[in-house]
């Protein structure tokens, strides 16, 4: 009698589980405390081939996600206050022809770089307003991403041209602009943010 009702607990744990996977996407050890089942579960899920580990302390069904989400889903559970930008944000807005190897975060001014297995991460700091300013939220793959819009990620591409390349923020200002993703409006609103108005301005100037 005791082994059944052992064995009902452990059935139950894992829909919870195997829920709380579809729910979410990726899932954490401590998402576990709210549902009320044993961390040890997802080990011997993941054993069993009814979970997969995404990284460090990180779950999800096999095959759940696509390798693009697969990296920002891992990083936004991993590092909730990072912000996507630069040339990852480029890439999810479709602004860029550049495929970066790295995930491009934000962190507020004196944070020290994440330390996670994978995928490899990029960060760039800003003071709390620069940092807050431009966020945008998005789900993807049941997986909430912090992502700055298309008029912030261009203005931080000028204020960062040193690192990723003049070219790569003219391309994304002609592109963001031509697809009508930003106005000249938002443009300047984030360069004066950003403190590049003086470096954008003839380039804003020069749009058709």
């Amino acid at each position: 009698m005791e082994h059944t009702v052992t064995t009902m607990r452990a059935d139950t744990h894992i829909q919870r589980i195997l829920d709380l996977a579809k729910k979410q996407g990726i899932i954490r050890s401590n998402d576990l405390d709210a549902i009320r089942a044993p961390r040890v579960a997802l080990t011997r899920m993941t054993q069993s081939g009814q979970l997969e580990r995404a990284g460090r302390g990180l779950y999800r069904l096999p095959g759940a996600l696509g390798s693009e989400s697969d990296s920002l889903s891992i990083v936004a559970a991993k590092v909730p206050k990072g912000v996507f930008c630069l040339l990852t944000a480029l890439q999810f807005h479709e602004l860029t022809t550049q495929l970066p190897r790295r995930v491009w975060i934000a962190m507020p001014r004196g944070s020290h770089l994440p330390q996670i297995d994978y995928p490899p991460l990029t960060m760039v700091q800003f003071n709390d307003e620069t940092h807050a300013a431009g966020v945008e939220i998005h789900e993807r793959d049941q997986v909430t991403l912090r992502v700055y819009g298309a008029a912030k990620t261009v203005a931080d591409c000028f204020k960062f041209r040193n690192k990723i390349g003049l070219d790569v923020a003219l391309e994304a200002l002609k592109d963001a602009h031509a697809k009508s993703k930003v106005t000249i409006d938002e443009l300047w609103h984030f360069a004066q943010i950003c403190r590049v108005a003086n470096v954008m301005r003839p380039y804003l100037e020069s749009l058709p």
